[in-house]
């Protein structure tokens, strides 16, 4: 018996498949290779229109080395000045309005039928792409920045008040059902019992969502609603590679540079 044991117990150890039955298993990893195949061969690919389209992008990658920062610097500056603004406001909207969605998102701290509309609002901002929302409202508001204003601030509302809540979820409750056994109301439960547990993860989220709409903001000028995005569009249109390539670094140094600014705001934060 023992020397049955030993030798069980010097057998190495290994892992239990995820999907028992072998059968099943190779099953699946066959229709899966199947599956990638059909679809691949699926994809209409006009080789020939790739072929000629590899002279352009090789054009255009070598810009990079030599990008036109002049001829249309007055377009640009516009342009990231608009994309800036775009940004900061729709942020600051967006937190004002998230603000209140998370609290009655939060499930620990609302009642149901509140908790019920608010988690509709996020779903329903979550589940609409930024590009979905801005072609529906430029085809309401026309071509411009505020087509891109409102389309960012919807956004930023799904995504904060969603975090804003599971974080409130997520929370001591020991501190806040302390200042509640004071006998104290629901705003001042919130001010001294929830508010100084999630305002650091509220400043570095909305530093971030506000580095996410400028970058967004980028992309929803292609459709129209204003921003970098525009003239970055309009630098394709005209196969002006090296503008283009110089409105891509000027985004990028702006991305990094928020990011670096949101990482020492988020530190003191902490």
């Amino acid at each position: 018996m023992s020397a049955a044991l030993e030798a069980r117990l010097g057998q190495p150890w290994k892992k239990p498949p995820f999907i028992s039955s072998p059968g099943l298993r190779w099953t699946l990893l066959i229709g899966g290779v199947i599956y990638l195949i059909l679809a691949i061969y699926s994809i209409d690919v006009n080789w020939a229109r790739v072929y000629r389209g590899l002279d352009r992008g090789w054009q255009f990658v070598i810009a990079f080395a030599n990008p036109d920062f002049t001829s249309r610097a007055g377009e640009i500056k516009d342009g990231m000045i608009e994309s800036a603004v775009m940004a900061f406001a729709s942020t600051v909207v967006g937190i004002g309005i998230s603000i209140p969605i998370g609290l009655g998102a939060a499930r620990n701290i609302s009642i149901l039928p509140v908790y019920l509309v608010c988690r509709s609002v996020i779903a329903l901002s979550r589940a609409l792409n930024e590009i979905v929302v801005a072609i529906l409202l430029v085809a309401i508001f026309g071509f411009g920045p505020l087509a891109g204003f409102l389309t960012l601030s919807f956004a930023t509302i799904g995504f904060l008040s969603k975090l804003l809540a599971e974080e409130i979820e997520d929370m001591d409750r020991i501190q806040a059902e302390a200042v509640r056994s004071t006998g104290a109301s629901w705003l001042q439960r919130y001010t001294y019992g929830i508010h100084p547990q999630v305002v650091p993860r509220l400043i570095g989220l909305s530093i971030y969502r506000l580095d996410i709409n400028f970058r967004e903001s980028a992309v929803l000028g292609i459709v129209g609603a204003g921003g970098i995005g525009a003239t970055l569009n309009t630098a394709f249109d005209r196969y002006e590679f090296d503008t283009a390539a110089a409105i891509l670094l000027v985004i990028i140094v702006t991305v990094m540079a928020l990011e670096y600014l949101s990482g020492i705001i988020r530190a003191r934060v902490q």
